[in-house]
């Protein structure tokens, strides 16, 4: 995916896992096999796994890539495979509108790493469930949600407490 950052081109990579969670993003300036490559070691240090397989778009620097970094790793460049990942873009342009476009590569970078995996864990595929198992999954999401919210309000009362201290 492209982003105009400041009248320059950018390039979003994004790593989705079979469900259409988002694992990983990069917004880089590049899109070569060095590109390729930092973003395929982000990602394996994220995951701490390998996975059996990865499907791209045929861009070159992907084999090139995945050559060097992930030698055992199938890898799948057929039309029309890649479209969960092309389909996780929607929710990305629709918020870049709603904001007037990012203003920098880092706002979109620290942005876009939390926004997808956040708008992943409260967006299940709908579809696939029925509305028994789709209240009791967005119920057990919520609860989740409110221990790591309520969490980090205790981390910066804490914190704030030992800096009124000193």
């Amino acid at each position: 995916m492209f982003l105009k950052i400041n009248g320059r081109l950018h390039y979003l990579w994004r790593a989705v896992d079979q469900e259409g969670d988002v694992l990983d993003i990069l917004v880089q300036s590049r899109r070569d096999k060095k590109a390729a490559k930092k973003f395929f070691r982000k990602l394996l240090k994220g995951l701490r796994y390998v996975p059996r397989a990865i499907i791209t778009d045929k861009l070159k620097s992907y084999s090139a890539a995945k050559a060097e970094v992930m030698p055992s790793v199938d890898h799948v460049q057929q039309k029309y495979q890649n479209n969960r990942a092309e389909n996780s873009h929607q929710p990305t342009r629709l918020r870049e509108r709603v904001m007037r476009r990012f203003k920098s590569a880092e706002h979109a970078q620290r942005f876009l790493s939390a926004f997808g995996i956040i708008m992943s864990h409260f967006r299940p595929w709908r579809h696939l469930c029925t509305a028994g198992v789709y209240r009791q999954m967005m119920k057990s999401r919520f609860a989740a949600w409110e221990l790591v919210v309520g969490a980090l309000e205790a981390t910066r009362a804490i914190v704030n407490q030992t800096n009124d201290k000193s």
